[in-house]
């Protein structure tokens, strides 16, 4: 860019004298500051916002201008629909009776029955006698001894075949031809209808031990981890038609949670532990809650190295351990030779010169690592 000066011709001034000139400078694009603008003490301005502008091609090049555009943020992806859940499988309360109206039910069907065969004169004479009955009207078995004699019959097995006993920490789930009816979770003596199928879930807290599942810690290294976990059914309808056996899902689970979760050597720190017992709880959980299993805690019980590497790593743990007391050893020995040496400056009992201080120093050294060598096994 060339910048050029001109000298421009003014009136004159007040005076009849002339002015001196302005200093301009002018580029090709024939733009012109008058020199005085650029050192003018003024106030910034407010900020304005800026719109997109047009960058100006440049001369001889060919370039067309280009629109620079104001960068926006990215929009956030959209939701994903949210997990639907069959209504048909959420726990229910079952409709069902008192005990004692089954035992009515079923004694007024046997009471039916007995009066039928009186009414049709197929009672033994003993019996007539026994219960001190007059003797029967009627001469044998007809069309209305024969309806009487089976709705007193489907009374008395609809009323005795619908007695069941309920107990605490234990429920039914009813199911009418592969349809859930609701579930019962009551104790005592009850009256469910004999035609619904019942399957028998145990409600109460429960401890898997699982058999060793493959685990990997932080670094890649196979483990083999024994876990506990402690649960419970909370939704019997999703844990008896969600899932076929409670166990295997259970071990499933584990095994995909350990999978993503690293668990600690052998012999690493507590802490480590039990931020890994709180990872898997917490995926273990997640994933049990849809079938209806509430997980409480999911603890390793036992960490050991996978057979293919277990004796390398028992040879690295040893070398490590062997180093770490070398280490301690030459770090007590040291702090022994220091303390020796210094008293016996302090106290005036030798008078060392540079050389003499570092043969006794090597001495005192090789006699300590020699004691503490004799002393180690």
């Amino acid at each position: 860019m060339s910048t050029t000066t001109s000298h421009t011709s003014e009136p004159d001034g007040p005076a009849g004298g002339p002015v001196r000139p302005g200093r301009i400078i002018q580029n090709e694009a024939t733009t012109e500051i008058p020199v005085h603008l650029l050192f003018r003490d003024e106030p910034r301005p407010a900020p304005v916002a800026l719109k997109p502008a047009v960058v100006g091609r440049r001369h001889g090049t060919g370039e067309q201008p280009r629109l620079r555009r104001p960068a926006t943020p990215p929009r956030p992806a959209p939701p994903g629909p949210a997990p639907q859940v069959d209504a048909d499988l959420a726990e229910r309360p079952a409709r069902v009776l008192p005990g004692a109206a089954g035992v009515l039910a079923g004694a007024c069907g046997l009471a039916g029955c007995a009066a039928t065969s009186w009414w049709a004169g197929v009672l033994p004479p003993l019996v007539l006698e026994a219960l001190r009955l007059p003797a029967p009207a009627g001469s044998g078995l007809g069309p209305l001894q024969w309806a009487a004699f089976a709705g007193a019959g489907a009374l008395g097995l609809f009323g005795f075949g619908g007695l069941a006993r309920g107990r605490t920490g234990r429920a039914w789930v009813l199911d009418l031809f592969g349809r859930y009816r609701g579930t019962v979770r009551r104790s005592g003596l009850l009256w469910v209808n004999p035609l619904l199928l019942r399957r028998r879930v145990d409600v109460r807290l429960r401890h898997w031990r699982s058999e060793p599942v493959p685990a990997a810690d932080a670094s890649g290294v196979a483990l083999r981890v024994v876990v506990q976990v402690v649960w419970r059914v909370r939704d019997t309808a999703r844990a008896m038609l969600g899932v076929e056996d409670h166990e295997t899902y259970l071990r499933e689970c584990v095994e995909a949670a350990l999978a993503r979760v690293p668990v600690e050597t052998p012999g690493g720190g507590r802490r480590a532990g039990d931020s890994a017992a709180e990872a898997l709880t917490r995926l273990v959980a997640s994933d049990a809650a849809p079938v209806g299993l509430e997980v409480f805690s999911v603890q390793p019980l036992r960490v050991e190295y996978a057979p293919e590497v277990a004796a390398a790593m028992h040879r690295r743990r040893i070398a490590a351990l062997d180093a770490q007391h070398r280490a301690s050893v030459l770090t007590s020995v040291v702090d022994s030779v220091e303390d020796t040496v210094t008293r016996l400056t302090m106290r005036g009992l030798v008078e060392l010169d540079d050389y003499e201080r570092k043969v006794l120093v090597k001495d005192l050294t090789v006699a300590f690592c020699a004691g503490r060598g004799e002393a180690s096994p």
